[in-house]
């Protein structure tokens, strides 16, 4: 490319010779929803949905306002912001085959640990319906183990004393919803887009606990207004590499600061449950439905910990993405092997979807060699997938009396990878969580307590206690130690 464009608004016509680009006027839409942390699977999945609803439906009134809650939303925020909220999103097919577009269905983006007055404006707008999460996880602020609220939070504890100076999620809602109500308002749904089970239940429990404690009169209007679906939402969104930005300039000429890659695969299905009007989605292909506890439990059950058994299995033998792990037989097998054996036996019905053939485009994606999602990634907070994604499969079939020892060893192995932090060949791992000290602390014990790890309640409940799981593990984590040979024991147990 001769000349270089940067990607904004300004810029737009002519980067439409180029790739393709929005064609709806983003001047005249305006902000329905009011996204809270905006990373790169909201843009890949959410925003994207958006973007199609806009582009194919002419949907006005439904455009998105990016918000993030910390410091560490500012790079975002400023790349964002600088690029009028346009980004190219990346479609990598398993065949080789990439395609970019840009998408514009962000207009704003706040900041709230700058403007945290503007960020409750928005929420409380009129014209805003919709106030949609990817907080992570952790971002619900409840213990895994109890699933309580935890008010030992410092940031709920000013809160509560400071209602009108909000820090957390649920200090925004609370006070943009006080908002709506003291001004006559219809409230806003709230709606979950993370990998929690039951998302939307969730969300509303922790919202219901925090203002009952802050506001008794508004939590019963929030109670009895605002809705919480439940939802599942899929699409494999690896973290943007330095490769991909200078792929869009070197290729097509384009300046994207913070561009998405993602797989062509998507899925969003969500309970048709809404306080103030929602977007036709389902012109787009989301799938409403009347509950979607099933198809929410098979996913976190066989994608979500079908991941954690590659990445933390495969970041101890040395393999660097996931794709790699499924270029390696033993790992194919040893997944397949825990998808039907531990997995397929607990799960219910789930009305529309032939499990097999789902398990199958599990594979098939994990294996798309163009989308070289990190181990590291996969791995990243483990202490908040595992207990939700694995652990329950464990114990489903600890009840029934199922096979076990696939999930097994991911929990023995997690423990060698929190305690050594290297792989087989002694090359450092990067790891990624909110509770590396604990879990390293836990795992260096496991030399003179083999049960050590376990013995971490909020992660692992009451299994220490149990007699089946506690002899398999003990031996498991043993042989790990003796020889860190991971893929010895992999294929010793196929």
């Amino acid at each position: 490319m001769k000349n270089t464009l940067l990607l904004n608004q300004k810029n737009l016509a002519q980067l439409g010779n180029r790739i393709p680009v929005p064609t709806y006027n983003r001047d005249a839409q305006k902000v329905g929803m009011v996204h809270i942390g905006v990373g790169g699977f909201h843009r890949a999945h959410q925003a994207y949905y958006t973007h199609k609803l806009m582009e194919g439906f002419s949907a006005s009134g439904w455009s998105i306002c990016g918000v993030g809650l910390r410091e560490g939303d500012r790079k975002i925020h400023d790349v964002l912001n600088k690029q009028d909220g346009l980004y190219t999103l990346i479609v990598k097919h398993p065949d080789g085959k990439i395609e970019p577009q840009i998408i514009g269905s962000i207009i704003d983006f706040k900041l709230g640990v700058d403007e945290a007055e503007s960020v409750l404006e928005i929420m409380a707008s009129p014209d805003t319906k919709i106030v949609s999460l990817t907080i992570t996880e952790g971002g619900y602020n409840f213990n895994p183990t109890t699933g309580e609220f935890d008010f030992g939070n410092p940031d709920i504890q000013h809160e509560l004393k400071h209602p009108d100076s909000p820090k957390t999620v649920y200090g925004y809602l609370t006070a943009a919803l006080k908002k709506r109500r003291d001004a006559g308002l219809a409230a806003f749904t709230i709606m979950s887009c993370d990998n929690i089970q039951h998302n939307g239940d969730v969300a509303q429990k922790m919202l219901l606990t925090f203002a009952r404690k802050q506001d008794m009169t508004l939590a019963e209007w929030i109670e009895k207004e605002v809705c919480f679906p439940n939802s599942m939402v899929d699409r494999i969104t690896p973290v943007t590499s330095q490769s991909d930005i200078e792929y869009l300039e070197k290729t097509y000429g384009i300046t994207d600061e913070w561009p998405v890659t993602c797989e062509p695969f998507i899925q969003w299905v969500i309970e048709d449950k809404f306080s103030n009007g929602r977007p036709d989605f389902e012109k787009v292909g989301v799938q409403f439905v009347p509950d979607v506890k099933p198809y929410e439990e098979m996913k976190l059950r066989l994608l979500n910990a079908g991941h954690s058994v590659l990445g933390i299995l495969g970041a101890i033998h040395g393999h660097k993405t996931i794709n790699a792990c499924m270029e390696d037989e033993t790992f194919v097998t040893y997944l397949r092997a825990f998808m039907d054996k531990e997995v397929s036996p607990v799960l219910g019905e789930v009305k529309g979807i032939d499990l097999n053939k789902y398990k199958d485009s599990l594979q098939e994606r994990f294996a798309n060699p163009n989308i070289k999602d990190s181990v590291s990634r996969i791995c990243s907070e483990s202490s908040a997938k595992l207990p939700k994604f694995m652990i329950p499969t464990l114990q489903d079939n600890l009840m029934g009396k199922g096979s076990i020892k696939f999930a097994t060893l991911v929990i023995a192995a997690w423990c060698y990878y929190s305690d050594k932090g290297m792989d087989k060949n002694g090359q450092p791992l990067e790891i990624i969580d909110a509770m590396s000290v604990q879990l390293q602390q836990a795992a260096q014990q496991t030399q003179t307590d083999p049960l050590a790890f376990i013995r971490q309640e909020s992660l692992f409940g009451d299994l220490v206690q149990n007699k089946q799981f506690t002899e398999l593990y003990a031996d498991m984590v043993q042989k790990i130690y003796e020889n860190g040979n991971i893929k010895k024991l992999m294929q010793s147990m196929l």
